[in-house]
């Protein structure tokens, strides 16, 4: 399954956290490290090219000792999706915050261990009519999410 997907982690005063993020791990559920997005900016990026090495990303995110938790914002843009989705940090949780004018579908079909879930698809729905093939009515949300 390849579905390519940009991260933006943005936080202030969270060098220091995000350090250890620019730097390879095995130990790690993800796979990648997080590069700065410039000197005034907190914020770090980093990209993935299959579901599989982003699996974890959220929950080892959320883990950290934030210095600013009610800073961190966390955007992602799956290839399939028309626009970044944006997480934001909630009693120690990173949820989704809903977009107005933006829908996440996810897709019907029996979970497969051998996969990652499918992180659904985020859409606009102020552009074009949208087919949404085969989807179940408010997703399929007995599997875990892939991030």
């Amino acid at each position: 399954m390849s579905r390519n997907a940009e991260v933006i982690v943005l936080a202030h005063w969270a060098d220091e956290v995000m350090e250890p993020l620019t730097r390879r791990d095995p130990e790690r559920t993800w796979k990648g490290t997080f590069a700065p997005l410039g000197e005034s900016i907190y914020g770090w990026f980093v990209e993935f090219d299959h579901v599989r090495p982003r699996s974890g990303l959220l929950k080892h995110l959320e883990a950290l000792p934030w210095p600013k938790p009610e800073s961190v914002q966390v955007l992602i843009h799956d290839e399939d999706g028309d626009c970044f989705g944006l997480w934001m940090l909630h009693d120690g949780r990173l949820v989704e915050v809903p977009i107005p004018r933006t829908r996440r579908a996810y897709w019907s079909g029996p979970p497969n261990e051998e996969y990652p879930p499918d992180p659904g698809i985020l859409r606009r729905t102020d552009c074009e009519p949208i087919n949404w093939l085969a989807e179940i009515e408010g997703g399929d949300r007995s599997r875990p999410k892939a991030w």
